[in-house]
C-alpha cells in the first residue's frame, strides 16, 4: 500500500497536514522503530530523543511531530513524511491497521460448564474450560478466553474481552468493550476487618458490587475490589495497568489513567482524566481532582485539586517539590554552615 493510501485509511485529509511526497510515495508493508526499521516500513519520530536515530533509519516513511527541526532533519534524509500534532496517536492506528487483533471463530468449547439459566448473546466465543454461573448476561460478540470464570449474576457487555485466566465475582457489571487481561479478579472481596477487643479480627462482609463503564481496559492480575455496602465504579474509558489494586467503594470518573503497581485504599474519588504514574498510593478516601497528574511513588495522603501535579512522599505539588529537592541536595553544605556559623555566634557570645 502507498504510504499516501494509508494516510487516507487512518482519516487524514493530505490537504490539511503537512506531508512531504517530493521524495516518492514509498509502498509500506509495515511498522517498526527508527532502528528496526526495513526500506518498506513506516517509522515515528516524536521527539528529539531520537533524532540521532534519523540518520541512520531505513524506514520507507515517517510520522513526526510538527515541529520545524524534526521537518527539517527528516528533509534533509529526503524521507517521506507527514508531519501532525500528534504522531503518536497517529502511529497508534497505523500500528492496528497492520496488526489487526486474531479473534477466535465464535462458538463454545464442549468443556466449558455454563448453568442452564445463562443468556448468551450472538457470536460469542467460550473457549475450552471456561466457567458461567447462573445468571450470568453475557453480551454479544464477546470473547471469553480459556479457564475464566465467571461467578452468578454477572453482567457482560457486547464486544468485551475476557483473556484467559481472569475471574469475574458474582454481581460484578462490565460494559461494552471492555478488555480484561489474564489474571485479574473483577469484583473480589473488599479488605475490610473490624478489631474486637481480644485483638482478633472479625470480618465485614463486602456486599456491594463491582461495575465497569464502557471501554475500559484493566491489565494482568490487578485486582478491583467490591464495595463494602455501596458499589467499586470504575468510569468510561478508564485504562488500569498490570498489578494495580483498586480497594472496596473507589470511584473514578471517565478516562482515568492508572500505571503499574498504583494502590487505592477504599472509598478513593477520582475525577475525570486524572492520570496516576507507577506505584501511586492513595490513602482512603481521599478525593482528586480532574486532570490531576501524580508522578511515579507519589504517597497521597490529602486531597488534591483540579489540574494539579503532585510528587513526592507525602505528594506535595510539583514546583514546590523540586524547589525542596534542590535544597534536600545541598543539606550536607548547609549544615556545614550552620555549624560554623553557631561557633562564630558562641565566640562572640563569649568575648
Amino acid at each position: 500500500m502507498k504510504f499516501s493510501e494509508l494516510l487516507a485509511k487512518l482519516g487524514l485529509d493530505l490537504t490539511e497536514v503537512r506531508a512531504d511526497f517530493s521524495d516518492g510515495d514509498p509502498e509500506i508493508t509495515g511498522v517498526a522503530t527508527l532502528a528496526d526499521a526495513t526500506a518498506s516500513d513506516l517509522g515515528f519520530l516524536e521527539n528529539n530523543l531520537f533524532f540521532r536515530q534519523v540518520a541512520e533509519t531505513k524506514a520507507a516513511a515517517l510520522m513526526i511531530g510538527d515541529d520545524p527541526e524534526a521537518i527539517a532533519l527528516v528533509k534533509s534524509r529526503s524521507i517521506p513524511h507527514v508531519a501532525v500534532r500528534q504522531p503518536r496517536l497517529l502511529f497508534a492506528k497505523a500500528i492496528a491497521f497492520f496488526h489487526p487483533p486474531c479473534l477466535p471463530e465464535p462458538g463454545i468449547h464442549p468443556s466449558a460448564a455454563i448453568a442452564p439459566d445463562v443468556h448468551l448473546g450472538e457470536s460469542v466465543y467460550i473457549g475450552a474450560h471456561v466457567v458461567i454461573g447462573a445468571g450470568c448476561r453475557i453480551g454479544s460478540h464477546a470473547y471469553i478466553y480459556p479457564n475464566v470464570t465467571i461467578y452468578e449474576n454477572v453482567t457482560i457487555g457486547d464486544r468485551t474481552v475476557l483473556h484467559a485466566n481472569c475471574v469475574i465475582h458474582a454481581r460484578s457489571i462490565i460494559g461494552e468493550r471492555c478488555t480484561i487481561h489474564s489474571g485479574a479478579a473483577i469484583g473480589s472481596e473488599g479488605f475490610g476487618f473490624v478489631p474486637s477487643a481480644d485483638g482478633t479480627w472479625t470480618k465485614m462482609l463486602q456486599v456491594g458490587r463491582t461495575i465497569l463503564e464502557d471501554d475500559v481496559e484493566v491489565g494482568c492480575n490487578a485486582a478491583i475490589d467490591r464495595g463494602a455496602l455501596g458499589d467499586t465504579h470504575i468510569g468510561r474509558g478508564t485504562k488500569i495497568d498490570n498489578l494495580v489494586q483498586i480497594g472496596h467503594g473507589c470511584k473514578t470518573a471517565e478516562n482515568c489513567l492508572m500505571a503499574g503497581q498504583v494502590g487505592l485504599a477504599g472509598g478513593v474519588e477520582l475525577g475525570k482524566n486524572v492520570i496516576l504514574a507507577g506505584q501511586v498510593g492513595i490513602t482512603n478516601h481521599i478525593k482528586v481532582g480532574d486532570r490531576a497528574v501524580a508522578a511515579a511513588q507519589s504517597g497521597i495522603a490529602h486531597d488534591v485539586e483540579a489540574g494539579t501535579q503532585v510528587m513526592g512522599y507525602p505528594a506535595i505539588p510539583a514546583k514546590t517539590f523540586f524547589k525542596a529537592t534542590a535544597v534536600f541536595r545541598r543539606l550536607p553544605e548547609l549544615n556545614k554552615m550552620v555549624r560554623e556559623l553557631q561557633k562564630q555566634l558562641d565566640n562572640l557570645v563569649g568575648k
